[in-house]
């Protein structure tokens, strides 16, 4: 397993060692050990799975204190560009994002830290993301930003007019709104 820092402290790109032939190919996708061994301490307590359509954009979503959440994202299937936007108060990186394509056939995970807010387009015809939450879901600690936030400037990767948004997630605050 590989570790890759980003200009955002705490989130990583992970590239697990996966072993293929003609018959396909295996690798872990998580081993506490090797994830401690990394520098990587999270207890994870719990899993989620999302399955979308092309178009659809995710987020951006987060929960705050006293119940935020780091996450390790994965795709099973397809193709997402994953985003993270770090809204840590005092970060040098506060108001930043960075984003990358992780597939069902890259295998890359994204190590996302508490305190930043974590969205995705999907770029293939549908897609099923993964990831691990190393706190539970507590609804009174969730909150999120636009997506279109003129202010961050994401380029989700869709072209206008194709993408397809929750009402919930069409209704988020701008930044400016909320910090």
């Amino acid at each position: 397993m590989k570790t890759i820092p980003n200009e955002i402290e705490g989130l990583l790109i992970i590239e697990p060692a996966v072993y293929g032939d003609s018959r396909g190919y295996f690798f872990e996708s998580y081993n506490e050990k090797d994830y401690r061994e990394a520098g990587i301490s999270n207890r994870f307590v719990q899993d989620n799975q999302s399955r979308s359509v092309y178009g659809v954009v995710r987020g951006l979503h987060m929960q705050q204190q006293p119940h935020a959440q780091s996450k390790l994202v994965r795709v099973l299937e397809g193709i997402v560009f994953d985003v993270a936007v770090d809204l840590r108060k005092g970060s040098p990186t506060f108001g930043k994002w960075t984003g990358i394509e992780i597939s069902a056939e890259n295998k890359l995970q994204l190590l996302i830290p508490k305190g930043c807010c974590h969205g995705f387009s999907v770029l293939s015809e549908t897609a099923t993301v993964f990831y691990k939450c190393d706190d539970y879901y507590h609804p009174e600690s969730e909150t999120g930003i636009r997506y279109d936030d003129p202010d961050l400037g994401i380029d989700w990767k869709l072209p206008d007019g194709k993408i397809l948004l929750s009402e919930k997630d069409r209704n988020l605050p701008f930044i400016k709104e909320v910090y």
